[in-house]
């Protein structure tokens, strides 16, 4: 997977910004000049929004036909707007936003006991079910591998032990990078 410079996470984060605040306020994408350089190729990501710490949205593509910042507007449009989990995403609620990237590396097949917590994000799957779990949630969660895997069959809709009994288990890596948390500004005092 290729590595994004500082000034390319910067330039992905203002773009979600854009899309989740015209998405929201004006039902449309902005229209973006097509950058240089990794930006243009065609790379998975997901856009996950936060709000007072919590979960507000969280909506990726594994792969994408469409190039890099293509990919997180579309994503960043969809976390605001249509993720099941939530209501859309309302005005009053932008500035209290804190807005995460992830861009994932391609999928490659790895034995259980490979899964390196921290490092790497899970795919698993059988037949139709599938769940998907990015490589800071184990983190966050402070989860070992087996809980992990666990976790992600859960959410594939599978028995938590699937992973053990014939499940596809898939791992990748993440660029995980947000913008800086928002600070609280003290109310001014008057003279």
């Amino acid at each position: 997977m290729f590595l994004l410079s500082e000034s390319d996470q910067q330039f992905l984060l203002r773009l979600a910004r854009r899309a989740v605040e015209e998405s929201v306020r004006q039902h449309r994408l902005p229209e973006v000049d097509a950058p240089d350089g990794p930006l243009r190729e065609n790379c998975g990501a997901f856009v996950t929004l936060h709000k007072s710490g919590r979960l507000r949205g969280c909506i990726g593509y594994i792969e994408s036909p469409k190039p890099l910042y293509q990919t997180v507007c579309d994503c960043a449009q969809a976390a605001a707007l249509r993720d099941p989990r939530f209501d859309p995403v309302e005005p009053e609620e932008l500035p209290c936003l804190h807005i995460e990237v992830s861009v994932l590396s391609p999928m490659e097949e790895i034995r259980p006991e490979e899964v390196e917590v921290g490092r790497h994000g899970l795919l698993i799957s059988r037949g139709f079910q599938r769940g998907l779990l990015l490589p800071q949630v184990a983190v966050e969660w402070k989860w070992d591998r087996q809980t992990f895997l666990a976790e992600t069959c859960l959410k594939a809709g599978l028995a938590a032990d699937a992973w053990k009994r014939g499940a596809r288990v898939q791992a990748f890596t993440a660029q995980v990078f947000a913008e800086a948390q928002p600070t609280r500004r003290s109310p001014s005092r008057a003279a």
